[in-house]
């Protein structure tokens, strides 16, 4: 199968699942191949996630490692790991062998550290080995940990003609070659070159004389965020990682970076959706229990506090029964402004867009919570007063109504801010711990002002 074969309009079916399961049951593996060929790896991936474990298994031993060794990296992470208990030491090791080093460190760090050994023991080409062990010693959420090893580089001193024949060689271990590499004799980076340069360069030019200089590079213990942040802001397909020494160790292309964004993003939104570990749907019901419960404990006090408040105000409802019936729309604005100025200003920071000092950024939000908070304010206003006919208390709604709105605005900005810059993830503020505080503080504010508004 072509690497960069692709079936844009694959759609998955009951009627595709059953013919590769009847192929399977009857072991008819010349008709399995045929069929699987038509495929994107992507696709058969797509179509092993729907297969029980041991038709998966089936279908993964039939195939060549070539593309079966794509297939893995595209499984769902739970299916994957299954499927890999499946397979000896041996059959991953070759499985392993035809990837690129750092799909094949990926792929062999979910396994335990006894089963780890065995694989790398079985691996035979001793350089791809010796890379794959390498990359493994980097923690996953650095530079080190997202790199590939393979690469184009040359070294200053070659001419152009000699680079060329050299290059040829190398290029064959590389999938796309985004840039070329160049070093100098301690295998320092000191530039880079594109393939336009190499081909209108003369023969006997230095490849010093034409190299570029200014090549973006990151260190190897650098944060994935960072390097995820530093390719997006200057568009890059691909930088290369270097040590303290600046000596060369290998390369990170925008798949790695993608996937990093797509975690990052996942773990967000579970952050604030109130799930503080990393779950998904099929996990056991006591792993989603222990990830959501701390929230929903903490909206449990939420609601323990309202009722306290609202129960210090009784001999204000009994007066003036209408703020009762307001609490609800009190309590969702300050919720939901709260959590509006909080997910702006996670995004802002999650993109390195927020800049400037902490009181601007609370000056702009207050300014912008009370312009809502006024027009908003006006609308109930007319409705209280058109329905109820009573203007003081429909002014008392109105005003406790900006006031949240201003409170909740200065408190979803501010607990983001506050978080980041103690280390802690600021997506946390977006979840259940701003819309909690926030509908205990604008129902405490409510009943405060529209008390004082109303002379009780």
């Amino acid at each position: 199968m072509l690497e960069d074969k692709e079936n844009i309009q694959f759609q998955l079916s009951r009627e595709l699942i059953e013919q590769v399961e009847s192929f399977v049951e009857v072991q008819n593996d010349k008709a399995l191949r045929q069929l699987l060929n038509e495929f994107h790896y992507a696709d058969i991936a797509e179509i092993l996630d729907e297969l029980s474990l041991d038709d998966a298994v089936y279908v993964i031993k039939i195939l060549d490692s070539e593309t079966t060794s794509d297939i893995l990296t595209e499984l769902d992470e739970d299916i994957r790991e299954k499927v890999l208990k499946n397979l000896s030491a041996k059959e991953i090791a070759e499985e392993v062998e035809a990837l690129d080093t750092d799909d094949a460190a990926d792929i062999i760090a979910e396994l335990p550290e006894e089963r780890q050994a065995e694989v790398i023991a079985k691996i035979e080409d001793e350089e791809h080995k010796a890379e794959i062990t390498e990359l493994l010693a980097y923690d996953e959420d650095t530079a080190g940990g997202l790199m590939a090893k393979e690469l184009v580089k040359v070294y200053e001193t070659w001419t152009v003609a000699g680079c060329m024949r050299r290059i040829r060689g190398q290029a064959k271990e590389v999938t796309r070659v985004h840039s070329i590499y160049v070093v100098d004799k301690q295998e320092r980076l000191i530039g880079r070159l594109s393939l336009k340069d190499l081909i209108v360069a003369k023969n006997d030019q230095k490849i010093a004389e034409i190299a570029k200089d200014n090549v973006d590079y990151v260190n190897v213990n650098e944060d994935a965020e960072e390097v995820a942040k530093i390719m997006s802001k200057y568009d890059l397909e691909a930088i290369p990682v270097v040590d303290d020494e600046q000596t060369l160790l290998g390369r990170i292309t925008i798949d790695d970076i993608v996937d990093v964004l797509k975690e990052e993003a996942e773990k967000d939104y579970q952050l604030a959706a109130g799930i503080t570990q990393d779950v998904v749907a099929d996990d056991s019901i006591l792993e989603l229990t222990k990830a959501r419960l701390p929230w929903l404990f903490l909206g449990l006090v939420g609601g323990v506090g309202a009722f306290l408040i609202m129960e210090g105000f009784q001999d204000t409802f009994k007066e003036n029964a209408i703020l009762f019936f307001f609490t609800p729309l009190i309590a969702a604005m300050a919720g939901n402004v709260g959590v509006q100025s909080s997910a702006i200003i996670v995004q802002g920071l999650a993109n390195d867009d927020v800049k400037g000092s902490i009181n601007n950024r609370l000056i702009k939000e207050m300014l912008l919570a009370a312009l809502n908070g006024i027009i908003l304010a006006v609308f109930l206003f007319l409705f209280v007063w058109a329905t109820k006919e009573d203007m003081n208390k429909a002014f008392a709604i109105s005003v406790s109504l900006v006031a949240v709105i201003i409170v909740a605005g200065l408190i979803g900005t501010f607990v983001p801010l506050f978080l980041d810059k103690r280390g802690i993830d600021p997506a946390i503020a977006t979840g259940p711990f701003i819309t909690t505080s926030n509908d205990i503080l604008g129902i405490l504010l409510y009943f405060w002002i529209a008390k004082m508004i109303i002379g009780i």
